[in-house]
């Protein structure tokens, strides 16, 4: 038995992976610890998916690799994205790391922790096609939330994007599996159920009958009694059907905010990075989405500074959100990554690249103002996260914000309030951007 540190970054897809491997190390009978320091083994899962991740993930690399040193950790498992990227560079280049792990090996991760404790240096890449494996998961959230993984890899083929040859081809979980899982994280005090995956409009297409199961699955999320929100994230704009529209609509629990990243507007840019869809089909589909779901709060993600983005399709890039008013847009600066068709062809300077995204980020501040200024006087629903000890306060998050990506409400009440509460909200003000209210009634 071994105490064993995680460390796990990138998106929402990655934590859940790193949940599973927690699972599988603790039905071995090893301790999961809640702070590296100490421990036998750290495993650190990573993201590779551009620059910002990878300078990211090396920095904990060396950060654990200091504890080592000084006899503060034992040995340095790395797995995730990054190793399946750079499987040879890792070992020669960090030799502080004791063991990598593919991103089809995490299933692996019992074995390689336990060779790497008898002093077996650990490198194991397993198909990144293969299967998903069902196992159990050591929940990392807070108690009254967790993500849901439909599938795992992506066949999209995004001419910036290495997904594909991290993460495989698209593979759709079993409809039975996600939903025994579903039942009982909300057994276990889930009260929103975040829906993942690379594509999650695609769900179904790759199993039996290659029918787009996502609208059908939703529905039989509804039908679990203890889960009160179910929000979805990653929708490819394209995939986006009348079935899965009006599921959205018509379902009480589904949030009426939906995560579609369209990464641009501009028809060839779009063509030329492997986009399928065009300017045209984005400018009819979200006044189409808030025509069919009232209330609905669309996020999405920009890259600025693509090939074939000159100083004309940035200004209609800023022209489409000016007109979108879509409440939620992250920009990011165009990263060229080594494998990917985009990589070689002609782009601008990155300086530029991020300018470009700052004078985005600018943009969408208005948009965001004029969002959260709209709020005030409304009376909300209000999932409770937790307690500001510096701030002195309850807060919470409307349908409207998704954990760690959107804002905060903050809650004026005089009695304490329980993490996974939903209260109805008067707000009245907002702070520092965040809202703030009182709260008219406790319910749930």
């Amino acid at each position: 038995m071994a105490d064993i540190g995680f460390i796990s970054l990138g998106c929402a897809k990655n934590q859940v992976d790193c949940e599973r491997m927690m699972y599988r190390l603790q039905e071995a009978g090893h301790l999961i610890r809640p702070d590296v320091v100490g421990t036998d083994v750290v495993v650190i899962n990573t993201c590779g998916f551009i620059d910002s991740a990878k300078a990211e993930a090396i920095d904990h690399i060396l950060q654990v690799a200091a504890l080592k040193q000084e006899g503060l950790a034992g040995k340095i498992l790395v797995t995730g994205c990054l190793s399946q990227r750079y499987q040879q560079e890792i070992l020669k280049e960090m030799p502080e790391v004791d063991g990598v792990l593919g991103t089809g090996s995490y299933t692996q991760i019992v074995p390689a922790v336990e060779g790497l404790l008898s002093g077996e240096q650990v490198a194991d890449f397993g198909s990144i096609d293969a299967p998903e494996e069902e196992t159990g998961r050591v929940v990392t959230t807070p108690e009254h939330y967790a993500y849901i993984k439909i599938s795992e890899g992506c066949d999209n083929h995004c001419a910036y994007c290495v997904i594909p040859s991290l993460r495989g081809k698209y593979r759709s979980r079993q409809m039975e599996d996600v939903l025994y899982e579903a039942r009982l994280l909300a057994d276990s005090g889930v009260r929103e159920l975040i829906v993942v995956a690379q594509d999650t409009c695609r769900y179904g297409t790759d199993l039996s009958g290659h029918k787009r199961l996502l609208a059908s699955l939703l529905r039989q999320l509804c039908k679990i009694e203890k889960l009160h929100w179910i929000r979805v994230h990653y929708l490819y704009p394209d995939e986006i059907d009348d079935e899965l529209i009006d599921t959205i609509a018509q379902e009480p629990k589904i949030v009426k905010y939906l995560d579609i990243p369209i990464q641009h507007c501009n028809d060839q840019i779009l063509n030329l990075m492997n986009r399928r869809g065009n300017g045209d089909y984005l400018r009819k589909l979200f006044p189409e989405l808030r025509r069919r779901i009232p209330g609905l709060v669309i996020r999405t993600s920009v890259i600025t500074g693509l090939p074939g983005e000159g100083e004309e399709e940035f200004r209609e890039l800023c022209e489409f959100l000016k007109e979108q008013r879509l409440e939620r847009t992250g920009a990011f600066p165009f990263s060229a990554e080594e494998g990917t068709p985009a990589a070689s062809m002609d782009y601008v300077d990155t300086q530029i690249a991020i300018d470009r995204a700052e004078m985005v980020q600018t943009i969408q501040s208005r948009i965001m103002d004029d969002y959260t200024q709209a709020m005030v006087g409304k009376t909300l629903e209000v999932l409770v996260d937790g307690y500001d000890e510096e701030a002195e306060q309850f807060f919470g998050r409307t349908y409207a914000d998704s954990p760690d990506i959107d804002g905060r409400v903050w809650l004026a009440s005089e009695e304490a309030l329980a993490e996974g509460q939903f209260v109805k909200v008067c707000i009245d003000g907002i702070v520092d951007g965040d809202l703030s209210g009182y709260i008219v009634e406790e319910s749930l």
